[in-house]
């Protein structure tokens, strides 16, 4: 019975990191707004740190203890980087990104720190070429297709894992409903012959 607990515990976390990544797309050139809020209710300001990062470790801004920090952002994103604090108490520490650039594609993690609750939201940015670029320049057009299938590759990919975790799930509660029907048979059984 413990190890069907421990495979439910499994299946969550896999889900939740797997399964329920945000993906957002935008050009050249543009700007995205990247989400990330906190469910708590009642915030205090002075009890949050939230953390942005690119690629698991670039820096992108920091929010500790309710002030905002960029001491130790990369500088690929000075002054292109921007939050909404008038959101702040609301939970809202969405970022917004201006002039993007093909580098600013990947993951964005945002980890909101809280005295009494910790929580990751994990953002894929894609990053597409302008209207106005693929017209003028049809080699980047036959450039961007293996970003495509990378992208298709990867959808299969996440669809693969949450299909084998969820069989796995099954399966496991299938085992623990067979081995609960064998205890209930078997006492049944031994209490009978007494």
């Amino acid at each position: 019975m413990i190890i069907g607990w421990c495979f439910i515990c499994v299946f969550a976390v896999l889900i939740n990191k797997v399964c329920l990544q945000v993906t957002v797309e935008a050009v050249i050139g543009g700007s995205v707004v990247l989400p990330c809020s906190s469910t708590e209710h009642d915030l205090k300001l002075q009890d949050i740190d939230v953390f942005w990062r690119h690629n698991g470790s670039e820096t992108i801004y920091d929010l500790i203890k309710g002030n905002d920090s960029v001491a130790g952002q990369n500088p690929q994103y000075k002054n292109r980087a921007k939050t909404f604090p008038d959101e702040y108490l609301r939970g809202n520490f969405s970022i917004k990104l201006i002039n993007l650039q093909h580098t600013d594609a990947g993951e964005f993690s945002c980890f909101i720190t809280h005295s009494s609750d910790s929580k990751q939201e994990t953002i894929r940015l894609i990053i597409n070429e302008s209207t106005v670029e693929k017209a003028s320049n049809s080699t980047q057009q036959a450039n961007q297709e293996p970003e495509t299938k990378a992208h298709r590759w990867h959808i299969y990919t996440i669809i693969s894992v949450c299909i084998f975790v969820s069989l796995i799930f099954i399966l496991s509660l299938r085992i623990c409903y067979i081995s609960f029907e064998k205890k209930t048979s078997s006492s049944h059984i031994e209490g009978n012959s007494i």
